[in-house]
């Protein structure tokens, strides 16, 4: 695959564009668009039994909750014998993908390419890289059994609700989303039944989408109650 890097817009050249020139750029995107999810859907495919971890980058390793994750990971492969799945950077992905490597299981990352940054920990078994950011956010919520959210900025806050936004509107089956760091989600849990549950702006059922708890033992007896979903996505209410 071409290897490409994400540059911000103002060091990108700018120059004129014919028709042309616009119409094949535009269909070499579609077409790289394309393989990328192509390639990253057969990369979660080959592992069917997994739990993805979000959270922040910037957390550092005495940060008690890089540990936690790591244990909680560590758990999940010698319980249940799952892959771990992160986005493959520092902090709380770093975490995951250590527990999980740590303890012998499948520590999968996936890579996002940024100029002048490091975005893969040392712990991975396995990785892909992506260049577009939406695809790899399609990919990370791909068929995975869980999804474990610890404290994070905007990046773990848009996998949230993208998460949630899809099981409401029935676009993937239901499936356990944790949050993990109650002093951390606490906030946001009452922002969410006051302004919008009491408000009528989501149903009793969405706030019960997601589980704050930080019970190791209640995460994996729930993880292991799930049914495994092997890939399988709604489209419009049908399964593909």
């Amino acid at each position: 695959m071409e290897k490409r890097l994400n540059i911000p817009g103002k060091f990108l050249p700018v120059k004129p564009l014919t028709l042309d020139e616009m119409e094949e750029a535009a269909n070499k995107r579609v077409s790289l668009i394309t393989e990328e999810f192509t390639r990253g859907f057969k990369f979660i495919r080959d592992y069917p039994k997994s739990v993805t971890f979000f959270g922040s980058s910037r957390m550092s390793q005495d940060n008690p909750l890089y540990k936690k994750a790591s244990d909680l990971a560590k758990r999940i492969v010698q319980d249940l014998g799952y892959s771990i799945v992160t986005g493959g950077g520092p902090g709380i992905m770093e975490a995951g993908n250590r527990g999980a490597y740590e303890a012998g299981g499948t520590s999968l990352g996936m890579t996002i390419k940024l100029p002048h940054e490091q975005t893969m920990n040392p712990y991975l078994s396995d990785h892909i890289d992506f260049f577009y950011f939406f695809s790899r956010k399609v990919c990370l919520s791909f068929s995975a059994e869980a999804y474990v959210f610890f404290p994070g900025g905007y990046g773990t806050l848009n996998e949230f609700f993208e998460i949630l936004t899809l099981v409401q509107t029935k676009k993937i089956e239901p499936v356990p989303v944790f949050l993990v760091g109650k002093e951390y989600w606490q906030p946001l849990d009452s922002f969410m039944k006051k302004e919008l549950l009491d408000k009528g702006l989501v149903e009793n059922d969405d706030i019960g989408l997601y589980t704050m708890t930080d019970d190791e033992v209640r995460i994996i007896s729930e993880i292991k109650k799930a049914p495994v979903r092997n890939g399988v996505r709604y489209h419009y209410g049908v399964k593909v």
